[in-house]
């Protein structure tokens, strides 16, 4: 049997050049006008697992864009695992900052040891790795005894729930023993990373309406409830001096840390200024008694996404507005409930309305946190398997962002969830000059052929 090693030392040129063709379709599914990219996008991967022995299937979602669902020849009696990934991208705007590849950010470049350009490492770089590995083992005289299945979505990046309706409709296609997927990050360079828990997101836009047109500031200030300033005094209470939220119960389901987790977070290198200096701020805020890294990964947030009430135009306008309005969200942690949160808010924010003023809270989307039991045996195929591809045992963290979609997996498909970084921080994912280690591509591919081995045998 050929080994991953000589695999990719012969056919290194042909994968990197496969992933190239794949990065030059711009498939933005935020952007009606590239409809038809996404579904080029779809056709290629469905062409491509056609070629490797896969049985493929595209499923049109209500979005107008397609599931790429692929499964290897069945063996009977073996383990299935599901491997996740989206094949859809970022908007590239503005186009002139994109200045490694010369403002073409559908033109992959190769350069310093990076791959440039728009979907390299979200997520088209890390879900072709996944790809790579199964086209290695079904190419073996004998592949390991486990059923490959693939799922890979082209809404991700617009945010439609359309696939998360999917797989509850699709529990029996989609049924597997395993489930992995690579959209997440390297704690840093040096230190591959499995994902363990992800802060879960709550989203809400509160507006408050007064007098019914604006009015003259001079006339009717000091008797009439401006919306702007009541917003203000209400958005500002929302977190104490030392940046606790002051929501009636919101910490009653926050568990500690215990002394493991603790010692974990504390034991990975968090240079501070270094941190801050990135985003070219001087420092920052949060709950005093928490280390920055605890505050980013652990802890639930509020954050105010965007203000909107008033006059906006060149020069003044003294007028008490008729309304204003706040989009906001909460960053929640494992256990709390998302329901108890949302009533909690309304109760709250209710009763700090004055007279003059009334509200509508309208509720977003949602995803609850998670966390992944790091006793489970994948997980410990899965660490055998980043130390094979890269070298070096990986360390296990808590990511502040979200994947709702990885909530539904585990409560529609399995508990048995392996998120696998292989893309950098740095890497500019969502902004200009996005761009994923080569050497990274390498070693993914072959913690994914390590990975598929040991699963087999659990």
């Amino acid at each position: 049997m050929t080994t991953i090693v000589e695999y990719l030392s012969e056919n290194r040129d042909r994968i990197q050049n496969d992933l190239k063709d794949f990065l030059r379709i711009p498939s933005i599914s935020a952007q009606t006008g590239h409809k038809g990219d996404c579904l080029r996008a779809a056709q290629w991967l469905e062409q491509r697992f056609l070629e490797i022995g896969f049985k493929p299937k595209l499923f049109p979602l209500s979005t107008g864009h397609s599931i790429v669902y692929a499964e290897s020849p069945q063996i009977a009696g073996a383990p299935t695992v599901l491997i996740y990934g989206h094949y859809d991208v970022q908007p590239v705007d503005p186009l002139e900052l994109w200045t490694e590849t010369d403002e073409k950010p559908f033109e992959p470049v190769e350069k310093d040891g990076f791959l440039w350009g728009r979907g390299t490492s979200d997520d088209k770089g890390p879900l072709y790795t996944h790809f790579a590995a199964a086209e290695f083992w079904m190419k073996q005289p004998e592949r390991p005894k486990i059923n490959i299945k693939f799922m890979l979505e082209g809404d991700e990046e617009s945010g439609n729930s359309a696939t998360e309706i999917f797989v509850r409709e699709n529990s029996e296609l989609l049924a597997c023993d395993f489930l992995a997927l690579s959209d997440t990050v390297q704690f840093a360079p040096g230190f591959p990373s499995i994902t363990c828990g992800l802060r879960g997101v709550l989203s809400y836009e509160l507006t408050l309406y007064g007098p019914k047109q604006d009015v003259h500031s001079g006339i009717y200030g000091g008797v009439l409830a401006n919306p702007c300033n009541v917003l203000m005094e209400i958005l500002g209470r929302m977190v104490d001096e030392n940046r606790r939220i002051q929501l009636p119960g919101f910490y009653d389901d926050v568990r500690r840390l215990s002394e493991e987790e603790e010692l974990q977070i504390h034991s990975l290198p968090f240079d501070e200024r270094s941190f801050y200096a990135t985003l070219g701020v001087n420092g920052g805020i949060g709950e005093k008694d928490r280390i920055p890294l605890e505050r980013l990964t652990t802890r639930p947030t509020f954050d105010i996404n965007g203000i909107t009430g008033g006059y906006q135009g060149e020069g003044g306008k003294t007028i008490i507005p008729s309304k204003a309005s706040a989009k906001f969200t909460f960053r929640i942690v494992p256990d709390q409930d998302e329901d108890e949160i949302t009533n909690s808010l309304k109760k709250w924010i209710e009763a700090q309305i004055p007279p003059g003023i009334h509200m509508d809270l309208e509720v977003g989307g949602g995803a609850p946190g998670m966390m992944v039991d790091l006793s489970r045996p994948c997980m410990k195929a899965a660490a055998r398997a980043v130390e094979f591809g890269f070298g070096r045992a990986p360390v296990f963290i808590r990511e502040g962002g979200s994947i709702p979609i990885v909530g539904t997996f585990s409560s529609v498909l399995t508990p048995n969830i392996m998120m696998l970084g292989y893309s950098q921080k740095g890497d500019n994912a969502h902004g200009p000059n996005e761009h994923f280690s080569l050497a990274d591509f390498e070693r993914g591919i072959k913690t994914n052929v390590k990975l598929l081995q040991e699963l087999s045998a659990l």
